[in-house]
């Protein structure tokens, strides 16, 4: 077994565990210390578990699902803590975060990268798969973590969370804000829902928290770069 720490979501992370994939992804949140907020094992009996749950007949690596397990096990550390993490691309621009939810293959990388090439340095890509949501009565922040997709775009930084926009497929680029309720069952189906029912619960109360803090949009859009400057016009406020 190997131990490393790590800094994801203001949180100091211990991962002890035999599967070094899990260290080679999260090696660019590798902190110096051993003060850790939340002690993580990773066995193979998570990695039994991971390989039973995603029983879509692809074969799996050991690795690729040690990593499932490991963040799993840290999405349900952080609940209690007031941390979510959520399935969206998450971009920053000027300082303020923007994040675009979807069903699978609606091409949310694809509009974040969009958003990239249009603001270019006064742009950074925060996480572009898994980002953590961190909700709290001052506000919401959005924090890049280790778990970023297929590409591998991600930073460890946070932002403010300014909005969250659905993403929708259409011939032409139009936005509009929704409201809560109307982003509510899309944000059910996006964020981590664990198995133990007082952390669903509590999952579920921060939706509800988040809701007073982030504003709502959804977006019919085509993938032409048009499409980022309509969506952060309206957006920015």
């Amino acid at each position: 077994m190997t131990i490393k720490y790590y800094k994801i979501a203001n949180h100091v992370i211990e991962i002890d565990t035999i599967y070094n994939s899990i260290h080679n992804l999260c090696h660019e949140y590798e902190v110096e210390t051993c003060n850790a907020d939340i002690k993580l094992s990773v066995e193979p009996r998570h990695v039994s578990y991971e390989r039973n749950y995603f029983a879509d007949g692809d074969e799996h690596s050991d690795g690729y699902l040690a990593t499932l397990a490991a963040y799993r096990m840290l999405a349900n550390a952080l609940i209690k803590d007031g941390y979510l993490l959520m399935h969206g691309s998450a971009v920053a621009v000027d300082g303020q975060g923007y994040m675009f939810t979807a069903k699978s293959g609606t091409g949310k990388s694809t509009h974040a990268k969009l958003w990239m090439d249009m603001f270019d340095n006064r742009a950074i890509m925060v996480n572009d798969d898994k980002p953590i949501v961190g909700i709290s009565d001052d506000g919401v922040e959005i924090y890049g973590t280790p778990w970023d997709g297929k590409h591998r775009r991600s930073n460890n930084v946070n932002v403010p969370l300014k909005a969250i926009c659905i993403l929708e497929r259409g011939e032409a680029n139009e936005i509009h804000q929704i409201t809560f309720q109307e982003a509510y069952p899309m944000l059910i189906q996006q964020t981590y829902r664990p198995n133990d029912q007082a952390l669903m619960a509590k999952t579920m109360s921060l939706i509800d928290q988040m809701g007073q803090h982030v504003k709502f949009y959804r977006l019919r859009c085509n993938m032409d770069p048009e499409a980022a400057r309509v969506s952060y016009e309206e957006m920015r406020g």
